[in-house]
C-alpha cells in the first residue's frame, strides 16, 4: 500500500474514533456532553500531535529510536514542582491555584531548566549530544529522588490530591490554555519548516550530515528548542505520558517503511491520536473511569519497549 494510501486510511480510523467518542452515549446534549467531549477531542489531538512530532525530531537528532525527550529529566522536573507546592504549601493551595498560573509555571520552569542545560553543554564540543543525554538522566534521577522524598513527608490526605497531577488526564483541561497551548504548539510547527528541509540528511549522523553541507550544531540546538517547548507545553497541558512518544513513532516506522520526515511526522501524530482518542474510549466505556489513561499507554508502551531492546540485543 502507498504512503499516501496509508495516511489516508489513519485519517479516516481517526475520524471514526473521534466521532464514536463524541456520539456515543451522548445524548446529543449540546449544553454539557459534546462541549465537553470536543473539549478532551481538542486536548487529546494537541497532545497526541504535539508528544508525536517532538518525539521524532528527537530520535533523528540523537539517530536513536528507543530514545524520547523524556530522557532530558521534563517529566520528572513538572512532578517535582507539584510535589514541591503541596510540600511547602499545603495541597490547598495547589487545588485553589488556578490553572493558568500553573500552567504557565511549570512550562517555563521547563523551558528555562533545558535552556541552561542546552547552554552550558551544547556550546562545547562536537560529542556533546550524549553528554546532554546523560547530564538529562541524571537531573532526571535526582528530580526523582527529591520527589520521593517530598511526598514522604507530606500529608497522605494531601498526597491524594497530587495524585492528580502525577496522571496524565484530559477530563478537566482548561479552555483558554487549550488555545494558548494550539498557538504554541503551530508556532513550533511553523518555525520547524525552516529546518525541515535537513531531516531526511540529519538521519545519516552528523559526520554525514556535515559532509552533505549542514550546519549541525546550528541545526540541533534549533530543533532541541521546538522539541523541548512541544514536550513542555503536553505536560504542563495534561500530565506526564511516559511512553506514548516511543511507541507510536517506532510504530510508524514499521507501519510506513520509509525514512522520509514528510511521510512519518504525519503518520507518527494521526497514530498518537488514534492510540489517545481509542484509549479514552477504553477508560470511559470499559473501564468506567477506574484505571488512568495515562497508564493504559505505559502499560502498552513499556512492553514495546521491551520488545525494542530484545530485538536491538538480536541485531547485535
Amino acid at each position: 500500500m502507498h504512503s499516501r494510501s496509508k495516511l489516508l486510511m489513519l485519517a479516516a480510523i481517526a475520524a471514526g474514533l473521534i466521532a464514536a467518542y463524541i456520539c456515543i452515549g451522548s445524548y446529543w446534549d449540546f449544553n454539557y456532553i459534546i462541549p465537553s467531549r470536543i473539549r478532551k477531542i481538542f486536548a487529546i489531538i494537541l497532545t497526541g500531535c504535539a508528544i508525536a512530532f517532538s518525539s521524532l525530531i528527537f530520535q533523528t537528532i540523537t539517530n536513536n529510536r528507543i530514545l524520547t525527550p523524556n530522557v532530558l529529566g521534563l517529566d520528572s522536573l513538572y512532578l517535582m514542582i507539584q510535589t514541591a507546592v503541596v510540600f511547602a504549601m499545603g495541597a490547598k493551595t495547589l487545588t485553589m491555584m488556578q490553572n493558568h498560573v500553573n500552567f504557565v509555571v511549570s512550562l517555563v520552569a521547563m523551558v528555562l531548566f533545558s535552556a541552561v542545560l542546552f547552554h552550558l553543554i551544547l556550546r562545547r564540543g562536537r560529542q556533546n549530544m550524549y553528554f546532554l543525554l546523560l547530564i538529562g538522566m541524571i537531573f532526571g534521577t535526582l528530580f526523582g529522588s527529591f520527589t520521593s522524598f517530598m511526598q514522604m513527608l507530606i500529608d497522605p490526605n494531601e498526597f491524594q490530591v497530587l495524585q492528580d497531577k502525577m496522571f496524565a488526564s484530559f477530563n478537566n483541561v482548561n479552555v483558554h490554555l487549550l488555545w494558548v497551548s494550539f498557538v504554541l504548539v503551530v508556532l513550533c510547527g511553523l518555525y520547524y519548516l525552516r529546518f525541515a528541509k535537513f531531516m531526511d540528511v540529519m538521519l545519516l549522523g552528523r559526520d554525514q550530515a556535515v559532509n552533505l553541507g549542514v550546519d549541525y550544531n546550528r541545526v540541533v540546538r534549533h530543533l532541541l528548542l521546538i522539541v523541548v517547548i512541544l514536550v513542555s507545553v503536553s505536560t504542563a497541558l495534561v500530565g506526564p505520558i511516559t511512553f506514548l512518544g516511543l511507541l507510536v513513532v517506532n510504530v510508524a516506522y514499521q507501519f510506513f517503511d520509509t525514512y522520509r520526515h514528510t511521510i512519518l511526522i504525519p503518520g507518527a501524530m494521526l497514530i498518537s491520536v488514534v492510540f489517545l482518542t481509542g484509549g479514552q474510549l477504553l477508560v470511559e466505556r470499559v473501564f468506567q473511569f477506574s484505571v488512568p489513561l495515562s497508564v493504559i499507554i505505559n502499560f502498552a508502551g513499556g512492553i514495546y519497549f521491551i520488545y525494542l531492546l530484545l530485538k536491538e540485543s538480536r541485531a547485535w
